[in-house]
């Protein structure tokens, strides 16, 4: 048995058991990664869909993603490969892809416009020992690594990371703990610390999901914009502002109206330079 520091959760984990990730276990007494090289998703993508739109835009890049998740969102929109029962049921199938084959396989996606990988689709970080080794060799070629997160790691794992990374997206989901802990099953201040440190090290860009009598008020937008403005460089930052969609386990309300969201990113414009809105 051993404890699992990724998160904020602490798995104590048995022998050949799983954290609440679904993607860490526990072999001859130290936590390892599960789901080290299993890919359930590989696509090229454009850098736009990350998303990132002030990292090389209109370029490509090869996005691959694992299975497990630390959260427990229920709007989630991957969630045949996060924490549903049929994702561990496709972790069983999943291909194994050696970090010296993802870069191989990126170098020669290089004539398609790719500049590198994403870590993406199922929370990456849950899985960072992959990123890492990973990542290496991508920079070796002279490609860049990107990865799309919740932020929901301690900040020794970003330390480990961070010389190989060269642009995040991050999801800042709400600004309430309510939101964060009850609904998301989540640490906010956790989320809050990785991105203040983040930003320190490589490009970041922050996205917040609307959703409908839970984060949607412009109090809220306000304080989340504020709080980013004042990061280093803040009102550089870019925020994505996109649009829920009712899916999975939250089937209960609507999807986000197009003019709240344009309203919300009214509101973030006060405060900062760099906003988008999505899905809309």
């Amino acid at each position: 048995m051993a404890v699992c520091k990724v998160c904020f959760r602490h798995c104590n984990i048995p022998e050949g058991g799983l954290g609440f990730c679904g993607a860490r276990t526990c072999t001859d007494g130290t936590v390892t990664a599960a789901n080290y090289g299993r890919v359930t998703s590989l696509a090229l993508d454009p850098i736009e869909k990350k998303p990132l739109a002030r990292f090389h835009p209109g370029s490509m890049i090869l996005s691959t993603g694992s299975y497990g998740c630390n959260l427990r969102c229920p709007f989630c929109q991957n969630y045949q490969i996060s924490w549903s029962e049929e994702a561990y049921r496709f972790a069983d199938r999943a291909e194994h892809v050696s970090p010296e084959e993802m870069a191989r396989i990126a170098l020669s996606c290089r004539d398609r416009g790719n500049i590198g990988v994403a870590f993406t689709y199922n929370e990456p970080l849950i899985g960072y020992e992959y990123i890492r080794d990973t990542a290496k060799l991508v920079h070796e070629l002279g490609m860049y690594n990107v990865i799309v997160t919740n932020g929901t790691a301690h900040l020794s794992v970003l330390a480990e990371l961070a010389p190989y990374i060269d642009a995040m997206n991050i999801d800042l989901k709400g600004f309430t703990d309510h939101y964060y802990n009850e609904v998301l099953g989540g640490d906010r201040a956790m989320t809050m610390a990785f991105i203040e440190e983040a930003v320190k090290h490589c490009h970041v860009e922050l996205t917040t999901l609307i959703v409908p009598g839970e984060n949607d008020g412009e109090d809220e937008m306000r304080d989340i914009t504020e709080w980013i403005a004042g990061l280093t460089d803040g009102e550089e930052i870019p925020l994505h502002i996109s649009r829920f969609f009712p899916r999975f386990h939250m089937t209960d309300r609507d999807a986000t109206k197009v003019r709240l969201v344009y309203r919300l990113a009214e509101v973030a414009r006060e405060r900062l330079r760099y906003v988008y809105t999505g899905n809309c």
